[in-house]
């Protein structure tokens, strides 16, 4: 994996975290106001979580 596949990662990461406050906005002011309401605990298990899948994803991709 080069450096410009990294950047390419990246770049799909903005791509795709960008998409939710563009197309729903609301949508995702109150997603975050609900995240601001959790306890550090259920972050941590959200972001563990999302960081489990992502990593299944891309075995699975490869």
């Amino acid at each position: 994996m080069g450096t410009a596949d990294l950047f390419m990662a990246f770049g799909l990461m903005l791509v795709l975290e960008g998409m939710m406050p563009f197309a729903a906005p609301a949508m995702w002011r109150e997603a975050f106001r609900r995240a601001i309401e959790m306890r550090d605990g259920q972050l941590r298990f959200v972001g563990a979580a999302s960081m489990l899948a992502g990593v299944v994803l891309i075995f699975i991709a490869r």
